[in-house]
């Protein structure tokens, strides 16, 4: 096959999907290699397995696929996904106190993340450069030593040329390896974390009054090491998610009956999440996933990545799930890769380079961000950042403050849902508030 424009993409997922959607409008070809068989519908991917629990479009993530998918979010209302008043239809249990509720004017989209991928996958089938090639597992690079240049992928029984290989193949992605055998090392910050998820789906009785359509419930650290939500998704079901830090359930307990999951949600810090399950009807299996450490993988440090190569998404970072982050930040990256390509489109050789640098401007304070809840534990491993202890001390009064003070609250709706930047609680209003409830006697 002729390398004329044509760029690859390494991983059908969302952030292949993202990726092929921009670089559309600028490569002749787009050759996204799946591993998976092609989907029939919504439904949970092989390749997938984080597909059965619970995920979330935070705001900012929510309006940048907007951007890139005209008319998405109607299309996930009309078939089923659920929207709610973020401040009003959450009930989030937070450090040991309830979050107020108020009508902030802000909206959230709830739905199954095979719901959410189907939607994308539909859009991206209709671009007419853009071609899935299914069952399709990338062996290694094709390499231009003299130019340090990659050129296309081996395949089983075909190679492909192409202008740019982009992998967006997730955590487990083989350019690290790649890069460390031949000599380019890939310097990496892992934070060890031992979190597991389990989940299930469950139709919950219909004559109980409900004032929320998610609840979550989180651990109050060091001493909590489980927490859990509960959430309306499409087709009047609900999908439960417990989690736990540091190995803080017996998985095998948990999978042996429906019951040992009903169980495990009695060990929540509020038993709300219990009660509702108690006398729903499960409607799967049990699930589980585990992230034994979250992993930052810096391609922006390295001077002599090869050209023609750029990575995105859980190939770059994946972050800790518990804060519902990964599906937005894939979505902030691909805007910006969407803004360098129109900033430099007589210049594509650049792009992957500057691409890596916008990239970890993005991820380096949500980074920063979760490592500090992170090491809450003492079992916790790997490099704590600067400064972390104050870091930790501020989080839990503005934390605390979330559930009493609708400014607090506001400011802190919109760093979570990375709409600002955490900069943005340090206002002197709210540092007032912060110094006076350290000075009170409140906990």
């Amino acid at each position: 096959m002729s390398s004329k424009n044509t760029a690859i993409i390494i991983g059908g997922g969302i952030s292949g999907k993202l990726a092929a959607r921009v670089l559309s409008v600028h490569y002749k070809e787009v050759i996204i290699l799946e591993r998976d068989q092609e989907q029939a519908g919504p439904s949970p991917r092989k390749g997938a397995p984080q597909d059965e629990h619970l995920h979330a479009l935070l705001h900012a993530g929510e309006a940048g696929l907007e951007e890139l998918f005209p008319g998405i979010t109607e299309h996930f209302y009309h078939s089923g996904a659920v929207k709610i008043n973020s401040t009003i239809d959450l009930a989030w249990f937070h450090h040991g106190a309830w979050k107020v509720r108020y009508d902030g004017g802000y909206s959230t989209t709830l739905q199954t993340r095979p719901h959410l991928e189907w939607h994308i996958d539909q859009y991206i089938k209709r671009i007419p450069n853009v071609v899935f090639n299914y069952n399709q597992v990338v062996q290694s690079f094709l390499y231009n030593e003299e130019e340090n240049q990659i050129i296309g992928v081996q395949l089983k029984d075909e190679s492909i040329l192409a202008d740019l290989v982009v992998d967006a193949s997730g955590v487990s992605s083989l350019t690290s390896n790649w890069l460390n055998k031949r000599g380019t090392l890939v310097h990496d910050e892992q934070i060890e974390i031992n979190l597991g998820y389990i989940s299930k789906q469950y139709k919950l009785a219909d004559h109980q009054e409900r004032d929320w359509k998610i609840k979550m419930v989180y651990p109050n650290p060091p001493h909590q090491k489980m927490g859990g939500t509960i959430s309306k998704v499409e087709g009047n079901r609900y999908i439960v998610t417990l989690m736990g830090y540091h190995h803080s359930f017996n998985e095998k307990e948990v999978l042996k009956s429906d019951k040992g999951f009903i169980e495990l949600a009695k060990k929540l810090p509020q038993l709300d999440i219990y009660q509702e399950i108690a006398n729903g009807l499960p409607l799967t299996k049990t699930s589980i996933y585990r992230i034994p450490k979250i992993v930052w993988r810096r391609y922006d440090t390295i001077e002599n990545l090869p050209t023609g190569l750029l990575l995105i998404g859980d190939t770059i970072c994946r972050i800790d799930p518990v804060f519902g982050q990964g599906m937005s930040i894939a979505i902030l990256e691909a805007l910006a890769l969407q803004k360098l390509l129109q900033k430099h489109k007589d210049e594509l050789p650049l792009i992957p380079a500057a691409f890596h640098k916008k990239a970890a401007k993005i991820i380096s304070p949500i980074w920063n961000m979760v490592i500090t809840e992170d090491f809450r534990y003492p079992s916790t491993n790997g490099k704590r950042p600067v400064g972390l202890l104050f870091q930790q001390w501020y989080a839990r009064k503005i934390f605390l403050l979330s559930s009493q003070n609708k400014e607090v609250y506001d400011a802190f709706v919109k760093v979570m849902n990375l709409v600002r930047p955490i900069s943005s609680l340090m206002t002197p209003s709210i540092i007032k508030s912060v110094l006076i409830h350290a000075f009170s006697k409140k906990p």
